[in-house]
């Protein structure tokens, strides 16, 4: 392709938009170099499970007729923008796998709200991203779709279990993608892609049919800019009648700049246990200090939390695993992930009253939480341990290590589960630098409960600090 139609492979959701208004940019046209896109990278990353593009084209042609005819105050939000939604999330209609052989060729009878919303604002399905099996993983590999690829360097994982997303945003294969995050698997994406991921708080945006009030659980955005982030869950969040925990919309998230001077804001390296690798540190250091030229007052702090954090996490992922897919091991434990359907035996042996317990672990860790966003307007850490692990990293082994010291391989170098724990906090990743093997690393931002818009006007201040738009893989 063209320079300049990757330029355009890459442009925001929201450039896109004033183009498609001021007819410099038509939406038939991003869909069909999109479409080339995919066709060129995705044999090396292997990110998407279905394609679309038939229909994309078509949809393309009706947006482009709306903006030929109709004025910009009678447009949908996201009219004529592609996007690809996570093979974790329902479409009717649609072959929704969940990434598991168990569900192979399964066509679902129902639309996941948030993926109704953004379809009926005029988003443009142009294909499925790729997921682990049942989204249990960090990493982006299953049984049935295989591995998929970070496009920053093919031997490395793009995370998960949004991995997909994470993918096709940062090779340019679409202009927006949605996740889910139960452990952080918006956020592990975006870190280890080089993009933005945003765990909304429990109940801002409706949870599905497949997952029943499961407060670990929401669905959030994978964008290129913090402003594409803010114009999903503008679209996404409020209630629905489908999920009886969802909360009423509250008011837009601007991605208008905003200063950070006088804002005060806490720093934790490793939330009280974490090793965390020298590359990783030295890029969030500098976030901070990013912060502080801006106005901020940056002070580091105790968080106090210890690996408890990640027996309350784990009860809980097991137990819905146990609850949700624990009666398809009978007849698809032996070609399920060995590690996957390990998670849901565990699960079924779970009590309700070990279940029940978790409550108080994350009690114990809004104890010390609580008090610090109590005096600071937010919270920042590194979103992961690592720059980044390779296709190959084995959940189940005991051989990992950082700074020599072994450390849990399934999700030991994430510091984003701990957030699920506390699932009412928004929490987002933005990129903050590259490793030393320039991959890139992120910086998580964590808001009080239920106080988007902070988190929100941080990541922006940022990302005009130190813009990352224009970083791209050498693909």
């Amino acid at each position: 392709m063209k320079e300049s139609d990757i330029d355009l492979c890459y442009i925001s959701a929201t450039d896109a938009l004033a183009k498609f208004q001021s007819r410099d940019l038509s939406p038939v046209e991003l869909t069909n170099l999109l479409i080339k896109r995919c066709k060129e990278v995705n044999p090396r990353l292997n990110a998407i499970t279905e394609t679309y593009f038939d229909e994309a084209r078509l949809q393309a042609k009706v947006a482009e007729k709306k903006y030929m005819k109709t004025k910009s105050s009678r447009l949908k939000a996201l009219d004529g923008i592609p996007i690809a939604i996570k093979d974790f999330h329902s479409i009717k209609g649609k072959l929704t796998t969940y990434g598991s052989k168990a569900y192979e060729g399964h066509i679902a009878d129902n639309t996941a709200p948030t993926v109704e919303r953004l379809l009926k604002a005029g988003a443009n399905l142009l294909f499925r991203t790729t997921t682990p099996e049942f989204a249990y993983s960090g990493l982006t590999r299953s049984p049935l779709w295989g591995v998929t690829s970070n496009p920053w360097n093919v031997q490395k994982t793009p995370g998960g279990s949004s991995g997909g997303a994470g993918a096709a945003i940062a090779a340019g294969m679409t202009t927006l993608a949605d996740g889910t995050d139960g452990g952080g698997s918006c956020r592990i994406p975006a870190a280890f892609s080089g993009c933005v991921g945003y765990k909304p708080p429990y109940g801002r945006n409706p949870g599905d049919r497949e997952h029943p009030l499961e407060s670990l659980l929401v669905y959030g955005p994978i964008t290129r800019t913090v402003a594409d982030a803010a114009l999903m869950q503008n679209v996404t969040m409020g209630s629905h009648v489908a999920d009886m925990s969802s909360l009423p919309k509250t008011e837009a998230l601007t991605d208008s700049p905003q200063s950070v001077k006088g804002m005060k804001i806490a720093l934790s390296m490793n939330l009280g246990f974490y090793e965390i690798s020298p590359d990783v540190e030295r890029n969030t250091k500098s976030m901070a200090t990013a912060l502080r030229r801006m106005g901020a007052t940056v002070e580091e702090v105790d968080v106090g939390w210890n690996w408890g954090v990640l027996d309350t996490w784990y009860t809980r992922w097991e137990g819905a695993f146990g609850g949700l897919v624990g009666d398809l091991l009978p007849r698809w434990k032996y070609e399920m992930s060995p590690f996957c359907a390990g998670i849901a035996e565990r699960g079924l042996s779970h009590s309700a009253s070990r279940f029940y317990q978790t409550n108080a672990g994350r009690a114990a860790q809004w104890e010390t939480l609580g008090p610090i966003l109590a005096k600071f307007d937010a919270l920042i850490c590194p979103t992961l341990a690592v720059s980044s692990l390779p296709n190959s990293h084995d959940e189940g082994a005991t051989d990992f290590t950082i700074n020599g010291k072994s450390i849990n391989n399934y999700i030991g170098w994430s510091l984003t589960f701990p957030f699920n724990n506390l699932n009412w906090c928004p929490v987002m990743s933005i990129p903050s630098g590259f490793g030393e093997d320039n991959m890139p690393t992120g910086l998580q931002i964590c808001g009080r409960t239920f106080d988007d818009a902070t988190v929100f006007r941080i990541a922006t201040a940022l990302e005009k600090s130190r813009p990352w738009k224009n970083f791209r893989p050498a693909l």
